[in-house]
């Protein structure tokens, strides 16, 4: 086979690679993202379970650098602390190297399994969790087709009379193996991916052991790069973790490399052959950082964000922002060109779309961590809310002034509608919801285990919903309108089930489920209401679809 063709099925491999490994994420985000998202959030309290949990939450997601974001923007809004967020983002990272052992086993007869399963689970079902599940299945099974492919392709690469004299200067340049394996990674925007590429060349013998061992601890160093450069619009507060964690990273993978390249230990240490070798001090290293950078963590922390801070980043979210700001889409001068004043009253949309969407996720978070300044923030944007309204409104009605094709009048009044929606949403969040944790706070009241975690899979759904409500304003998908609307009816019957929970739970005296009664049940009851007045985007699209009967949705 011609150097060419090698190089080109090797780079199809580790392109599969890479799009495999996005697949899984991507499915698992959808499928899980608002319960992962919630569990994180809960476990950050103490920095060894943060540990723990950043580890779990990274084999879940195959990614630690989307743990590192999400963390961030924990960290950055104020729900955790610093400290155990730089501990969830160091097991995170030890997480994504239990990933790439567990990858790196012979799992061959896995491949048609996990095809054949989730391909059928994909086309079998229009449950929105069951067909990411599938989508998960079939990315695993890409996965692992893409590292027998990768093997294959390196095979001839035994015989080239090339390779020897670049893998030997860079096995006497390690620090120009290291840069290399760092900017390979951060292009990769994958951690899991580039050792496993390592791996799998090291196993085909194309590049030595102490080579493997020293391109991964560049890949350590890279994956830090990606967290950092992804977080670059973030505050600093929220910036301050991916960096502390780049500081800690960086620091150690280059005194690693150091050591090991001074010392020279024999790399049977870590295994009896070079792949094996590679993937153990993939995890050694993760393993030593958690070990060595948890008493760091504090200190590491206040000097990446002083660090940010004096470097200019803003200290705070773009949501402080000023509302005149925040409304310059609407412009007036648009407004005898209907196309365009259309697309800017749809931005403008998209923002209450942006803080109603928050809003959902802040007042779950009171219903735990009750402050009074979060409750006095989230009225803020509701206020917010009810001036982006007004000014909507008005624009809108000044466009049906005009003159208008049916299509954008039926646009104009599809803008109206949701804009009205959302405006009740953030009403019910703030006149409601609000309402119930101020008295749960004052009343000192607790749900039961069960109960609140019947809320929060609740919270998550109507979460979901809300999001894919979003979606189907701007793209006016007709399967996603679709989706949305078989979502409304699954949560439905969602809420029969929470019901006949919590009245079993009263049935047998349990005193919390009594003193929360009423709470649990508002509750429940507000958030349905708000994912019915959200999920109503969906109409429009599948009237205009002929996709509606009468009084149901229509079965084809």
């Amino acid at each position: 086979m011609s150097g060419t063709l090698v190089i080109a099925h090797l780079a199809g491999a580790v392109a599969l690679l890479l799009w495999a490994t996005r697949m899984v994420r991507t499915g698992v985000t959808r499928a899980y993202g608002d319960v992962l998202r919630q569990k994180l959030r809960r476990a950050l309290k103490n920095p060894l379970i943060a540990v723990l949990a950043g580890t779990s939450m990274a084999v879940a997601l195959q990614s630690s650098t989307a743990v590192s974001l999400l963390v961030g923007s924990f960290v950055g809004s104020g729900i955790v602390g610093g400290t155990a967020g730089l501990s969830a983002v160091l097991g995170a990272d030890l997480g994504s190297a239990f990933v790439v052992r567990i990858l790196s086993f012979d799992l061959g007869l896995l491949i048609p399994v996990c095809l054949f399963a989730g391909t059928t689970i994909f086309l079998a079902t229009e449950r929105r969790t069951w067909r990411q599940f599938g989508r998960i299945l079939v990315g695993l099974g890409l996965l692992l087709l893409s590292l027998q492919m990768i093997g294959e392709a390196s095979e001839p690469l035994r015989e080239s009379t090339i390779l020897p004299v670049i893998t030997g200067y860079l096995a006497q340049d390690p620090g120009i193996a290291f840069l290399i394996a760092a900017i390979v990674t951060w292009l990769f925007h994958s951690s899991v991916a580039a050792v496993l590429l390592i791996a799998a060349l090291a196993a085909r013998g194309v590049i030595p052991a102490e080579l493997a061992i020293v391109l991964v601890l560049g890949a350590n160093l890279g994956a830090g790069m990606i967290a950092m450069a992804l977080s670059k619009t973030m505050p600093a507060a929220a910036r301050a973790v991916p960096a502390g964690n780049l500081m800690l990273r960086g620091l150690f993978a280059l005194g690693a490399v150091l050591a090991f390249v001074t010392l020279a230990p024999s790399p049977a240490l870590l295994g009896a052959d070079p792949a094996a070798q590679a993937i153990h001090a993939h995890i050694a290293f993760n393993l030593m950082v958690v070990v060595l950078g948890l008493p760091l963590a504090p200190l590491v922390h206040r000097a990446a964000e002083a660090i940010l801070l004096r470097s200019g980043a803003p200290a705070h979210g773009t949501a402080e922002v000023p509302f005149e700001t925040e409304v310059s889409a609407l412009d007036p001068d648009a407004l005898q060109r209907p196309a365009e004043a259309l697309a800017n009253a749809t931005r403008a949309v998209v923002r209450l779309c942006e803080t109603v969407e928050v809003m959902l996720v802040r007042i779950i978070d009171l219903y735990e961590n009750y402050s009074q300044e979060g409750a006095e923030a989230l009225a803020a944007l509701d206020d917010q809310i009810d001036r982006r309204h007004a000014a909507i409104k008005l624009y809108l009605a000044e466009m049906a002034a005009s003159t208008l094709s049916d299509k954008e009048a039926r646009r104009v009044q599809e803008l109206l509608g949701a804009s009205i929606k959302l405006e009740q949403a953030g009403d019910i969040i703030v006149r409601n919801m609000l309402v119930h944790v101020r008295k749960k706070h004052d009343r000192e009241l607790a749900f039961t285990p069960e109960g609140w975690r019947e809320v929060s899979d609740f919270h998550a759904a109507v979460l979901a919903n809300a999001r894919l409500a979003f979606n189907v304003l701007v793209s006016r998908d007709k399967q996603t309108a679709r989706q949305l609307v078989l979502e409304k009816d699954r949560l439905r019957e969602r809420e029969k089930e929470t019901n006949e929970h919590h009245f079993e739970r009263l049935r047998q005296r349990q005193i919390d489920s009594i003193e929360s009664s009423a709470l649990h049940l508002d509750t429940i009851r507000d958030l349905k209401q708000i994912n019915s007045l959200l999920t109503s985007s969906a109409y429009p699209v599948l009237e205009e679809k002929g996709m509606l009967r009468a009084s149901r949705l229509d079965a084809a």
